[in-house]
């Protein structure tokens, strides 16, 4: 990046580590699949840091427990409808058994947010068996599906969920899975190499205390893992769309998709499929924080521009990682706004044309257009809904987002095999505002259209 710009990004955290006293820093930008700058403040053992220095991760550990249960779910081993039971099926499981899987993802089980017993964060982790035997009807807090409720404790039940299907360990499978494809070769369970030391900083003055990293058990897959910035770089990728072959982009997108609020009339921050979700400026941005004793952890992904950031300390409290990490995007995309990709024609089916120019919902005007990938889009003219299609069959096509999501939408032809009408949902769309050839819902007035009103 240019010499202002990357001055402009240390000059950022540098106030951040000087002024909320951290002993270290460190962070990064990416923008496709690459790193395009990164810095650190403050020492590791009376060292700077590097991109090579380990950070504990906290929460964004379950950004990648996500990843492996959509890849379960991409391989039809199991549905995000289902329940927990249906995988854990022993006896232990009666309190929680009826929750989904996708409310676990989605932190809307109403499970409770801690393991029971003591703060699991600060304590050596106990086994699975343990932890379903404490997890009593008692530590249902809400109704399911109620609303928002962040649970650690659901993701110790995903990570076991995980180790069933796969017949394996949580770990075992997110090394084969996840950071040996992405090269996170650096992210581990443990500190391993040169890795900094979690510490709490006296609120009144400048010292600090030293915090416990115990392993977490069965709550692993909630909060275990270690990284740097090179490695966490790879996952904000990864969250933007990069995903190499551990996910299709697809699914990824489907993660950063909103399915719960947290903060009720007018949110700024919500949850996907294992994703966090912010909106701030005007601008809306997927990832996810992390805090455990001794460390912050963030990264992030503005949905519009594609830019990423980064950024660990290793202090309990204090440091405003996410304002960090935000103002790493938007100074970098402020500054240097990516440059769009030249435009040149598409390679789609020529058929498709046919398809294209104006529809009509009722009276109300529709444009469709096709996508450089072959999809479709239905677009208003003005104000109302619209969702982009792809083709899942000869003439059928499934709505991907907006109203329509998940709808049917079907291609009526006449006899000479010419498109005639749509048929979306049961919504009918015509090339002239309610054709009377084609067959609407309870019919078009035979006078036709008039030029007063009788």
């Amino acid at each position: 990046m240019l010499p202002s710009t990357e001055f402009a990004l240390l000059s950022r955290i540098a106030t951040e580590q000087t002024t909320n006293r951290a002993p270290s820093l460190v962070a990064g930008v990416v923008r496709g699949d690459e790193l395009v700058w990164s810095g650190g403040r403050g020492f590791v053992d009376d060292v700077p840091p590097t991109n090579d220095t380990q950070y504990r991760l906290g929460s964004i550990t379950k950004s990648l427990t996500a990843a492996l249960v959509m890849r379960l779910r991409d391989e039809g081993k199991l549905d995000l409808n289902d329940r927990v039971d249906a995988h854990l099926d022993d006896a232990k499981t009666e309190a929680f058994g009826r929750l989904t899987i996708a409310q676990l993802l989605a932190h809307t089980s109403g499970i409770t947010s801690e393991s029971p017993g003591e703060w699991w964060e600060r304590s050596i982790g106990d086994t699975w068996e343990a932890l379903a035997a404490d997890l009593t009807p008692a530590e249902l807090k809400l109704r399911a599906g109620k609303q928002f409720h962040y649970s650690n404790t659901g993701y110790g039940i995903l990570g076991e969920i995980i180790a069933r299907l796969r017949e394996s360990t949580w770990l075992d499978a997110l090394r084969d899975e996840v950071l040996t494809p992405l090269g996170m070769s650096r992210t581990t369970p443990h500190p391993e190499g040169v890795a900094a030391k979690g510490w709490a900083v006296h609120p009144f003055a400048d010292v600090v205390l030293p915090e416990p990293t115990p392993d977490a058990g069965a709550m692993a897959p909630a909060g275990q893992l270690w990284s740097t910035v090179d490695d966490l770089a790879r996952w904000t990728s990864f969250t933007a769309g990069f995903s190499g072959d551990v996910l299709h982009p697809d699914t990824v997108a489907e993660m950063r998709q909103a399915v719960a609020v947290d903060d009720g009339d007018v949110w700024a921050m919500g949850y996907g499929l294992g994703f966090q979700l912010v909106r701030q400026h005007g601008r809306s941005y997927a990832g996810h924080t992390g805090s455990m004793p001794g460390f912050v952890a963030c990264s992030m992904v503005d949905q519009t521009s594609g830019t990423g950031a980064l950024a660990m300390a290793n202090t309990t409290a204090g440091v405003s990682i996410l304002g960090v990490v935000i103002d790493l995007i938007r100074t970098a995309d402020e500054r240097e706004p990516a440059l769009p990709e030249p435009w040149r024609p598409a390679d789609i089916d020529l058929k498709l044309l046919e398809l294209t120019g104006l529809w009509h919902w009722g009276p109300s005007p529709i444009h469709v257009k096709v996508l450089p990938n072959g999809w479709l889009d239905l677009a208003p003219v003005g104000a109302g809904r619209r969702s982009r299609f792809r083709p899942v069959g000869d003439d059928v096509w499934e709505g991907l987002d907006g109203y329509y999501a998940g709808e049917t939408l079907r291609v009526e032809r006449d006899t000479q095999g010419v498109p005639h009408h749509l048929n979306l949902a049961t919504f009918i769309f015509t090339r002239t505002p309610y054709d009377p050839s084609a067959p609407i819902p309870g019919g078009v007035d035979e006078a036709g259209w008039r030029s007063a009103t009788e």
